[in-house]
C-alpha cells in the first residue's frame, strides 16, 4: 500500500477517510529492526457500520456473479499479485520481520497460491448436486467478516479472501492490532 493510502480504508471500491478519525492511529514496527515503518489509521464503530453496509450492497450483485466471473477475478487477483511479487514479499518481511527470502519465497508464495488454488478449486466444485428426489444447492451467504492473526497476517488475508471470493460472498476484513 502507498504510504498516502495508509490512513485510509479500502470501502465500496474506493479510499476513503475515516468516519471521525476519531480511532487514532497505529504504528508499524519491523520487528527485525525495531524501526517505525508506517503507521495505519485504526477504524472505530462508524468505519465498520460503513463497511458493513457496503458489504451488504455489494453482496446483492457479487453474488449473482457466475462461476467463470469468478474464476476470472481470482486469476486476476493471482496475476497482479505475482507482478507485485518483490513488494509482496518486502512488505510482508517489514510487517512481520522475517527475512527477505522467506518472506518472499513462503508468505507471498503462500498468499498467491490461496488465489490460483481457489479459481482451481472452483473450476471443479459443483454447487448444485442432485442426491435421488434430494437436490442440495450452495450458494453464497452473504457478507463475511474476517479477523486476521498476527503471526502470518498475509497468507491468511488471502486465504480468507480467496474463499469467500470464490463462494461468491462479500467481506469485511479487520488486521490484527498486534
Amino acid at each position: 500500500m502507498s504510504v498516502d493510502k495508509a490512513g485510509q480504508f479500502y470501502i465500496d471500491g474506493a479510499w476513503v477517510e475515516p468516519v471521525d478519525g476519531a480511532g487514532g492511529t497505529l504504528d508499524v514496527i519491523d520487528p527485525a529492526t525495531e524501526a517505525k515503518v508506517g503507521a495505519v489509521v485504526l477504524g472505530t464503530a462508524a468505519d465498520l457500520d460503513r463497511a458493513v453496509k457496503a458489504a451488504r450492497t455489494a453482496f446483492q450483485i457479487y453474488s449473482q456473479t457466475s462461476v467463470e466471473e469468478r474464476i476470472a477475478l481470482l486469476e486476476k487477483i493471482a496475476a497482479v499479485y505475482k507482478a507485485r511479487f518483490t513488494d509482496m514479499g518486502k512488505a510482508i518481511s517489514q510487517d512481520m520481520g522475517a527475512p527477505i527470502s522467506f518472506a518472499t519465497r513462503f508468505q507471498a508464495g503462500a498468499g498467491m497460491g490461496h488465489f490460483r488454488t481457489a479459481a482451481g478449486a472452483l473450476k471443479e466444485f459443483h454447487f448444485h448436486e442432485d442426491w435421488g428426489p434430494t437436490a442440495v444447492v450452495r450458494e453464497p451467504i452473504g457478507v463475511v467478516g474476517m479477523i486476521t492473526p498476527w503471526n502470518w497476517p498475509a497468507n491468511q488475508m488471502c486465504c480468507k479472501i480467496a474463499g469467500a471470493l470464490a463462494a461468491g460472498c462479500t467481506m469485511v476484513l479487520k488486521p490484527s492490532e498486534v
